[in-house]
């Protein structure tokens, strides 16, 4: 699958629906480097004083690190 940028719950749904198709070890790496990525995108939000764009991406990675347990079971 080809990278994704996720800003939103609805894109973070459809990437994890999206890397399904691969393998287990393949959905856990990229779930972790969107992980990664979306706590740089939370970090920058905070120190911007945004609280929506910290919190969009808190959910974010809330439903991206619910699937990696999933996985991690």
């Amino acid at each position: 699958m080809r990278p994704t940028y996720i800003d939103n719950e609805d894109k973070a749904r459809l990437a994890v629906e999206a890397w399904k198709s691969e393998a287990a070890d393949a959905q856990v790496r990229h779930l972790q480097l969107a992980i990664e990525s979306l706590e740089l995108g939370r970090m920058y939000y905070e120190q911007k004083g945004s609280e929506k764009g910290a919190g969009r991406m808190k959910r974010c990675i809330v439903l991206l690190k619910q699937r990696c347990d999933e996985l991690e079971k």
